[in-house]
């Protein structure tokens, strides 16, 4: 039995490896699944000091993705994208197992 996981787009891990370079004590991006956001549950994006021990990590590139056992339930099989757009710079996930999310992107249904 195969464990899915999440993968990183190369835009993705281009912008974390930006973003932590310019951080001293941080060393990865740590994506978390909480409850609330206007879908039911929201993604959280905050910058960590390494992996706990039984994280996943994800590395491309030199960038490192952390996301804890509880979130990878609602977040197997998906991409993280990193897109710079007319509207924005913004980190967007791609999730299979989303059945909804609202027009914010960062808040989905399961």
């Amino acid at each position: 039995m195969s464990i899915e996981t999440v993968t990183l787009s190369q835009a993705a891990a281009k912008r974390i490896a930006q973003i932590v370079s310019s951080e001293t004590d941080k060393s990865a991006l740590r994506v978390t699944v909480e409850g609330g956001g206007c879908s039911g549950f929201s993604y959280k994006f905050d910058l960590d000091q390494g992996p706990q021990s039984d994280d996943l990590v994800v590395s491309r590139d030199g960038a490192t993705l952390l996301i804890d056992p509880m979130s990878l339930v609602y977040m197997a099989g998906s991409e993280i994208d990193f897109v710079d757009n007319l509207l924005g710079q913004s980190f967007q996930i791609n999730n299979p197992n989303a059945v909804a999310s609202c027009g914010c992107g960062t808040s989905f249904s399961v």
